[in-house]
């Protein structure tokens, strides 16, 4: 995922620990019924997040300092594309229904 947060959504000062990172991804995941490979963190230049297509899941380090929001939203878009490889409409609709509940 590329996008920037909205511009409305200021960064916490600090930053969630890495496990609980790892415990709302384990959340949503466990939510989805989806079973990643592997999650990892690292600093990455231009996205918050990716899924390879074996099932790896990396997210930025600097995600765990965003708005709970974003985090989530970056989370679950990443998450879903282990279910849906690309960003077509049946992606789009499932993100939705996801980022509502």
């Amino acid at each position: 995922m590329r996008a920037a947060p909205p511009g409305t959504v200021k960064p916490q000062a600090k930053p969630i620990s890495r496990d609980a990172f790892l415990v709302e991804v384990a959340a949503w995941a466990t939510r989805m019924r989806v079973q990643p490979e592997r999650v990892t963190l690292r600093a990455m230049k231009r996205k918050w997040g990716s899924c390879s297509t074996k099932g790896r899941l990396t997210f930025d380090a600097d995600l765990r300092r965003q708005h709970p929001e974003f985090r989530k939203r970056v989370m679950v878009e990443e998450l879903l594309h282990l279910r849906v490889p690309n960003h077509s409409k049946l992606f789009k609709t499932l993100l939705r229904a996801y980022l509502r509940t």
